[in-house]
C-alpha cells in the first residue's frame, strides 16, 4: 500500500472510529459500570468481530474490483452516499440518555465483557455494509490484496482500540457530562459533520492504474 493511500486511510479510519455508534456505547456502558481497566475487555471483544468482517469483505470483494472499473465506482458512489446518508442522521439525532445497564454485575469477567462487545459489533448489519462500501476503495489492485488487507486490518483495529480507550475511560470518569440535551446535540452535529468529511474524502479516491 503506497504512503499517501495508507495516510489517507488512515485519516479515515479515526473519523469513521470516533463517531459514535454501537461500539462506542457498548465501550461508554462497560466504562461506566466496570471501571476502565475492567471494562475495556469489551473493546478487545469488539476488535474480533471487526476483524472477522474484514476477513469475509476480503474474501469475497477484491477479485471483483481487480476486474471491474464499474464495480469499483458502483461501490464507491454507494460508499459516498451511505456516509452522506449517517451523516444526515447523526445531525438530526435527538438527544437521548444512554443505557448504563446497572443491572449487570460490577464484577464481569474479561471474558463476559470481550463476548458483550463481539456480539455488539458482530450482530450490527450495517458494519459489514460499512465495511464493504469503504475498504475496496483504498485498494491497488496491482499490488498484492492481501497484504493490504492486512495492513487496513492492522490499521483500523490500533485506531479503534485507542479510540474505545478514550470512550471508556470517559464514561468511567465523566460520562455525566454528555446527558444534558444541549451537548448532546452539539455531539450528535459535530459528528454528522465528521461523516460528511469523511464522505468527501472518499468522495477523492480513484481506483489505481492497472
Amino acid at each position: 500500500m503506497a504512503l499517501d493511500t495508507w495516510l489517507a486511510f488512515f485519516t479515515a479510519c479515526w473519523v469513521i472510529s470516533l463517531s459514535p455508534g454501537a461500539g462506542a456505547i457498548a465501550s461508554m456502558s462497560s466504562g461506566l459500570n466496570f471501571g476502565f481497566r475492567r471494562g475495556y475487555w469489551n473493546a478487545v471483544g469488539l476488535q474480533l468481530a471487526l476483524i472477522v468482517q474484514i476477513a469475509i469483505v476480503a474474501a469475497g470483494v477484491g477479485a471483483l474490483l481487480a476486474a471491474s472499473e464499474m464495480a469499483f465506482q458502483g461501490i464507491k458512489w454507494f460508499g459516498v452516499a451511505y456516509l452522506l446518508y449517517l451523516g444526515w442522521k447523526q445531525w438530526r439525532a435527538v438527544p437521548a440518555a444512554l443505557a448504563t445497564e446497572t443491572g449487570e454485575l460490577t464484577a464481569a469477567r474479561p471474558l463476559t465483557l470481550i463476548m458483550r462487545g463481539f456480539v455488539v459489533n458482530a450482530s450490527n448489519p450495517k458494519a459489514i455494509v460499512f465495511i464493504l462500501a469503504v475498504l475496496p476503495q483504498f485498494l491497488d489492485s496491482a499490488r498484492p490484496l492481501l497484504a493490504q488487507y492486512l495492513v487496513m486490518t492492522a490499521t483500523m483495529v490500533g485506531v479503534d482500540l485507542v479510540v474505545m480507550a478514550g470512550y471508556t475511560g470517559l464514561a468511567a470518569r465523566v460520562l455525566r457530562l454528555l446527558r444534558e440535551p444541549r451537548q448532546q446535540r452539539l455531539l450528535n452535529r459535530t459528528f454528522g459533520a465528521l461523516f460528511g468529511a469523511a464522505a468527501g474524502l472518499l468522495a477523492t479516491v480513484r481506483q489505481a492504474a492497472q
